[in-house]
């Protein structure tokens, strides 16, 4: 039950309701000026405070001050006769937790001490029936074939889910959700299994993929809009890390589109994004662009001529215009870029690649201290968050819905967190990536990858006459048996990318528009 401070110049005119808390188990403390609110508050603590608005002396919003002061997450409920704009205004920016009109009855008084007491609770209480009563549907729909549009609605569901169930901090049904999200996934690389390859035989058959994602959804937006047009794409961005950066956006844009597309096999950078830039797959780059392309045993960077990618595939869809291209990897170089944004407004596109998610994914593995702050999903994902709240990134939104810019954000593929070691053997020349392989003398159980064995099957380049893919499956990776133990203890539950799974294909595009 809760202490209740109820401060009003008239409160003998409210015994009734001071009974009816009481009944109802509620302690009310009453004083009648602000002043005596301030000091008892002092010295006593409350759950709750009522705070009648217009008092002798000193006024509600003065109140509220002092008591933020002595405890700034102490809830205070302003009353007032005065329905004035300015006045509520003013008490919505003291940050306080609700607003009550005169009279007021108990009733009201009543469900907002649940509001604002017992919220998280009864939040909790609802989600928890609420997924009881879903789980049969879930299961019912994973034991069904579903199509593509399908997966992109169940997987969607999931993610929604999993917010909600982590916010509710019921642990136990938390536990519940994430074997049957393992049970989805394993579902899931079935699916990809059978369609994947009848994609890649007939693209105007497929679902929006990496390679067609420029063609499709980015060039329309750049030819209908009359301003310019920004592209941000966040590196290693999941579907879920885009849900919990949505609400910050969304105090700036509209969200006009959103919608999930599938990352190209392997789902990694060097080939993800290098499709997503160019509008063309792995072989056909090797092909067209053999300057620029580099297969896994080449030397240097992989992803060195994305803007060059960029450039060639403007040229081939006709898109004549002034663009740019940026690419942000460390703090500083996006500062650089939001304090001289306004010489990017010049040109109708403007293409931003952000590493932040990749630099975490990666400093997850190899630093202990973010390992202790990231330390499972929802950590990772409050992680991601943070970073955005305080990032160049979100001040260089703001300055973009300030402009009337339009925003197109994107990214090339997502990560899973990974549990479950798989034995691989390869020599000197196979690629390090833990979610992939791609080499000549692969040894593996073939029950525990998908195996491509015929690269050109998935588009991919044939390095040499024998080269043979293979990609884990959902929370697997690979490890080899040398120092085995010591491997999958430094990798074990790290967030990968490059493999099968829902986290990793299916992906956000999102289209915004400013509020004003």
């Amino acid at each position: 039950m809760a202490r209740i401070l109820w401060a009003d110049d008239e409160i003998e005119l409210l015994k009734p309701h001071i009974m009816y808390l009481e009944q109802k188990g509620h302690t009310v403390h009453t004083v009648n000026n602000g002043r005596s609110a301030i000091d008892v508050a002092k010295n006593e603590f409350f759950d709750i405070v009522f705070l009648d608005e217009n008092m002798p002396g000193l006024s509600g919003l003065d109140v509220i001050q002092g008591l933020k002061a002595i405890d700034s997450t102490l809830p205070i409920v302003m009353i007032t006769k005065s329905e004035e704009e300015h006045i509520m205004e003013s008490a919505i920016g003291s940050k306080i937790s609700d607003y009550l009109i005169k009279p007021v009855n108990p009733s009201q008084i009543v469900l907002t001490i649940k509001k604002n007491l017992d919220e998280k609770r009864l939040i909790s209480e609802k989600t928890t029936n609420d997924y009881r009563q879903e789980f049969r549907e879930i299961s019912m729909q994973l034991s069904q074939r579903m199509s593509t549009e399908e997966w992109k609605t169940f997987f969607s569901k999931m993610v929604m889910w999993s917010e909600k169930l982590r916010v509710s901090g019921d642990e136990g049904l938390l536990e519940i959700f994430q074997t049957q999200r393992k049970e989805a996934n394993e579902q899931f690389v079935k699916f990809i299994k059978q369609e994947y390859p009848q994609w890649m035989k007939d693209f105007s058959k497929a679902p929006l993929l990496s390679n067609t994602l420029f063609r499709n959804k980015i060039a329309p937006v750049i030819q209908k809009s009359p301003e310019s047009v920004f592209v941000l794409v966040i590196d290693n961005l999941r579907f879920d890390q885009w849900k919990m950066l949505a609400p910050h956006i969304k105090n700036y844009f509209r969200i006009e589109e959103e919608e999930l597309f599938f990352s190209i096999l392997p789902t990694a950078t060097h080939y993800a994004r290098n499709a997503l830039f160019s509008g063309l797959m792995p072989s056909e780059m090797e092909k067209v662009h053999p300057q620029w392309w580099k297969n896994e045993d080449d030397e240097g960077g992989k992803n060195m001529h994305e803007e060059d990618f960029l450039g060639a595939q403007l040229k081939r869809l006709g898109i004549d215009v002034k663009w740019s291209y940026n690419k942000i990897t460390n703090y500083h170089a996006g500062k650089k870029l939001a304090d001289s944004f306004s010489n990017l407004l010049a040109n109708k596109l403007n293409v931003i690649v952000y590493n932040f998610v990749d630099m975490l994914s990666h400093a997850r593995t190899e630093m202990d201290v973010i390992k202790e702050l990231a330390d499972d999903e929802p950590a990772y994902l409050s992680l991601t968050e943070s970073w955005f709240e305080h990032s160049a990134l979100l001040e260089m939104l703001k300055q973009l819905a300030e402009k009337k810019v339009r925003v197109v954000i994107t990214t090339d593929h997502g990560t899973v967190r990974v549990e479950n070691p798989v034995k691989v053997v390869g020599d000197k020349s196979t690629n390090t990536n833990l979610r992939y392989k791609a080499g000549r003398n692969l040894n593996y159980n073939a029950k525990e990858v998908i195996e491509v064995k015929t690269p050109s099957d998935f588009h991919l380049p044939k390095i040499n006459v024998s080269t043979t893919y293979i990609f884990a499956q959902h929370n697997d990776f690979f490890v080899y048996p040398n120092n085995y133990n010591q491997f999958v203890n430094y990798y074990q539950n790290t967030f990968q990318h490059g493999g099968v799974s829902m986290e990793e294909m299916m992906i956000p595009f999102v289209q915004l528009v400013p509020k004003s």
